[in-house]
This record gives structure tokens, sequence and C-alpha cells, in this order.
């Protein structure tokens, strides 16, 4: 019998935290469908490219300070990679013909990317049989922009008429959509709940506690101030409570900020810096204390272990979802939150040295959306040789 087919739309433009969710969740839809990702971000060198699924790499976006279009493809301006994307986009869906199309984030977030994205709903509302189009959501949305009203009525309006169904992956208990998306335009298309979404848990259960703080902030784009905090903080940390501190830049700190962290590693005892580690859930359970930011996947893998957990929230510009998911763990008691206008080497060592002698509570949260949203859309998604060829 042949596997149905799944197209997934996949834009990461200043950390991971997509591109990890959204590979997470692409396995587990391998087990059950023919997977082609379409990543439209920088693939970080030390990420694997799993074997079970089929990956399309576009012309690498992103977005600037300012949120405009930058080129992170040296061989190509904006200009270029925007139409080199359209059609790499409409010859994979051509030439893939799915069953489902998955869009992550999109018409709720995204809006710089819609030119490459409308052709591929209008195309997949014209194809016959038409696959099931669905929207791959976060817990939390970003409710602070200039017009946030418009921005969510034109999202509704689009999700109407193009998607068969919403996909938010979160504990409708912890945060539900309607409290970060307030239309005027009522989305009638459904929304459906499939809880956390987390990768595998693989750990050593019987591997002992190291004397360590880890310290992280994803990909590490916008890491910078928090590594420099630690590296400050630390000295007091070693001295006064014994603890090692170990620094994971992520794959997208600029190699200048890697190469000053390196130079006092090598200056500093007790200090380590590493780009990366494949297991950082792994790590972060077997440390004394975990420091990092808020983002959807490290907040997974603070709740998937017992180590204390001290997070910095990233709050530039408009992100303000980190924050409000961070404030949320925090009454929940899973974690502790030091706010990043109060950062420094000083605060840092205090929120450290109180986690230290404080027990998190276990967290009774839905964490099987890898599994939960392979099952939703194998049950929502009408096989395709239901509908007949006109």
């Amino acid at each position: 019998m042949t596997r149905p087919r799944l197209l997934f739309y996949c834009q990461h433009s200043v950390g991971l935290g997509h591109l990890v969710r959204s590979m997470n969740l692409a396995e587990g839809l391998a087990e059950d469908f023919d997977v082609t990702l379409l990543n439209g971000g920088p693939w970080p060198r030390d990420l694997p490219q799993p074997a079970s699924i089929d990956i399309v790499h576009l012309p690498a976006l992103g977005l600037d300070a300012d949120y405009a279009l930058i080129s992170r493809d040296d061989r190509f301006t904006v200009e270029q990679a925007v139409e080199a994307r359209r059609s790499i986009i409409a010859d994979t869906f051509r030439e893939t013909a799915p069953d489902v199309v998955l869009i992550e984030l999109f018409p709720f977030g995204r809006k710089k990317f819609k030119g490459e994205l409308m052709p591929l709903l209008e195309a997949a509302r014209a194809a016959r049989p038409a696959p099931f189009v669905a929207c791959s959501l976060r817990d939390i949305l970003v409710g602070s922009r200039r017009d946030q009203q418009g921005h969510d009525d034109r999202a509704s309006r689009v999700t109407n008429e193009f998607f068969d169904a919403v996909l938010v992956h979160a504990d409708a208990r912890f945060a539900s959509l309607e409290e970060t998306f307030h239309p005027s335009i009522p989305l009638r298309t459904p929304v459906h709940y499939t809880g956390f979404v987390r990768g595998p848990v693989t750990r050593e259960v019987d591997r002992p506690r190291e004397r360590r703080v880890l310290v992280s902030a994803g990909g590490g784009l916008v890491g910078a101030p928090l590594f420099r905090a630690a590296v400050e903080a630390h000295p007091r940390l070693l001295v006064d409570l014994g603890l090692r501190t170990v620094i994971v830049t992520g794959p997208f700190l600029p190699e200048h900020e890697v190469e000053e962290l390196t130079r006092r590693a090598q200056e500093t005892s007790g200090l380590e810096v590493v780009r990366y580690l494949p297991d950082l859930g792994g790590e972060m359970a077997v440390s004394a204390v975990s420091v990092s930011q808020a983002g959807y996947n490290t907040t997974m893998d603070i709740l998937g272990c017992a180590t204390p957990a001290v997070v910095v929230p990233y709050g530039e510009g408009r992100e303000d979802e980190q924050a409000e998911r961070a404030r949320r763990l925090e009454r929940l008691g899973a974690l502790r939150v030091l706010d990043s206008d109060r950062l420094s080497g000083h605060t840092l060592f205090d929120a450290v040295r109180d986690a230290l002698d404080w027990t998190p509570l276990s967290v009774p949260l839905a964490l099987d959306g890898r599994t939960r949203t392979s099952e939703l859309l194998r049950t929502l998604s009408p096989a395709r040789d239901a509908e007949p060829t006109p």
C-alpha cells in the first residue's frame, strides 16, 4: 500500500527553534508519511539530516533587526533568492503531489514570505484531488505588532479560505490560541491541540550530576548578552559555589563573539565554551543548574528533566512570546525567570545560587505532540483515492 505524501514548509529567521521543532515533527510524521521538508533558512553544520526525510534547501533568507528580508546565502541577492525559492517551491509541490501540505506558522506569522506561500496555497486548492492543508503553530504567538488587529484579521481570513486545520503544538490547559490571537473575523477552520513537541528522550538515567552550570541560547544568534553575563558571573560561581561553567554558543552566534568567548575560556579556569552539543537536553539533565533563554524547544528540555533552571527570555523588538511562556512556567513552579533588562554577572550569580537550593515542580502537561500530530493528520486527511479524479 502506497504511503501518503506530506510536504512540510518551515522558515526559521532568527534562531533554531522553528527548525528544531519542525524536524522533531517531521521525524515523527515520517513514521506514517513520506515527508519532504522545504527548509527556508540556513542549515546548521552540526545538525544531522535524517535519512527518513527528503529535505529541499531553499536559498536561505532571514530577517534583520528591522524585520527586513536579508539573504543568508552568499550565492544570491534577496531578489534572486525570492525568485528562485518561488520556483523551487512550485516544482517541489508538483513533483511530490502531496496528500498533505503542512505550513509552519503562516499566516499567523511569516508575512514577509507570503509571496512564495500564497502561490503554494493557491496551487494546493486548485489541485485535483486537493491535498489536506494544515498550519503548524507553536504554543504562544507574538502579540505586539504595530497593527495587531489588522494582522489577526488577515490571518483569520487566509486560514478560513486556504486551510483545513490549525494544529497548535501545546496543551490547551497551558496556552490556547484565543489568548494570543484576537481577530474580529471569526476563525472557522478547526483548531486541534497536539500537545507539546519534543524530541525522543534517549538520556542516561544513571549518569551522575556534574558540578556545573550549563548556559545555552538556542541557535545563539541573539545569545551574546547572556554569554557575557555568564563569563562575568563565572569566577564567583567557581570560587563561592564550586561550579564550573559550560557555554554552548549555538551555530549562529557571530564568529567574533565565539572567538572572544573561546579566548576567555582559554584564560579562565573552569570555563568551557563549545559550539554544539548533540543532546543538549541530556547534558542539561546532568548539570547542577541550567541557564538559558526561554524558546519553545529549550523549555521542552527543561520540562523533561529535574534540573533547576534559570531562564532569561529574549525580548528585543516585538518578540514577547518567550517572556510570556517563561512567566507561565514560573507560575507553575517549573523554572525561575531573570528578566533580560536586569541581566548582569551579579544578578545571574544570585539567580544560580538561589536555584541550587530549589527543586522544580513536575508539570503535568501533554508532551506527546510528536506522535499526536501524525495521528491527527492520519485521521483528518482523507485518503487520496477516496476522491475520484475528474
